[in-house]
């Protein structure tokens, strides 16, 4: 069991964190409108989505080993050459599963 003060500090504790989050949010959003919307600035914020999405899908593929790998160099080459994202992930997920299948 908690105690009542117990509680109330986990309360103000989510009630602090979610008031930080949606003030960074805030922030900026007020802050694009004063960015330059040409030159290297533009530049580095439409690169931005990609370079996050690196950051957080490549721990996991290397986590995976070499067969990680594999399945991402295949699913990448299978996108760029079909277009197709279902049968390039499909086929990355497959490779994957079977390599744990036969205890690589």
């Amino acid at each position: 069991m908690t105690s009542p003060d117990n509680s109330l500090a986990v309360f103000l504790a989510i009630a602090g964190a979610a008031l930080v989050t949606y003030a960074f949010r805030f922030g900026g959003l007020l802050l694009s409108e004063r960015l330059p919307s040409t030159g290297s600035v533009k530049d580095f914020m439409e690169a931005l989505p990609g370079t996050i999405l690196v950051a957080l899908v490549a721990p996991g593929i290397v986590a995976a080993g070499f067969w990680g790998c594999a399945a991402a160099l295949a699913t990448a080459l299978l996108a760029w050459r079909t277009r197709n994202i279902f049968v390039a992930m499909l086929s990355g997920m497959l490779i994957v599963a079977g390599a744990r299948y036969l205890g690589f």
